[in-house]
């Protein structure tokens, strides 16, 4: 009898476990860091991170925060845009290059994801424009 027990409340805890399967969309990006290495001061530079929701359900983008002013990040679709299993989308960071010297700097993705918070980073040197 102890062995039936022991029997069913594994085969019960092994259902309930199944059914607690998390199938909520998901980021998969190309790549999470760009290096744009030398940049001419003066000059904004983009770069665009592309995306696919590898998840079950839509992913959608609630918001999108810069650390700066001088990084500005466009997603598309456009945020709260549903994109559903199997499609990409892609967000594009500027940075501008106002001010020589290096930089580092990054974004803060919140979404409906597994991971509800993600990170995009950017980073390079500013070098002074010659002639000025």
């Amino acid at each position: 009898m102890k062995k039936i027990l022991l029997i069913c409340s594994v085969l019960v805890g092994f259902i309930a476990f199944s059914a607690m399967q998390d199938n909520k969309a998901e980021f998969k990006f190309e790549e999470e860091t760009h290096d744009f290495g030398k940049v001419p001061q003066g000059k904004p530079v983009s770069y665009t991170f592309k995306f696919t929701n590898v998840g079950e359900e839509p992913l959608i983008i609630t918001a999108i925060e810069s650390t700066c002013g001088c990084t500005v990040p466009s997603v598309e679709p456009k945020q709260g845009t549903p994109i559903k299993k199997g499609e990409a989308g892609s967000i594009t960071l500027t940075y501008n290059a106002a001010v020589a010297a290096p930089f580092n700097k990054f974004v803060k993705i919140t979404s409906n994801s597994k991971t509800p918070l993600k990170m995009l980073y950017i980073k390079g040197e500013v070098v002074a424009a010659q002639g000025k």
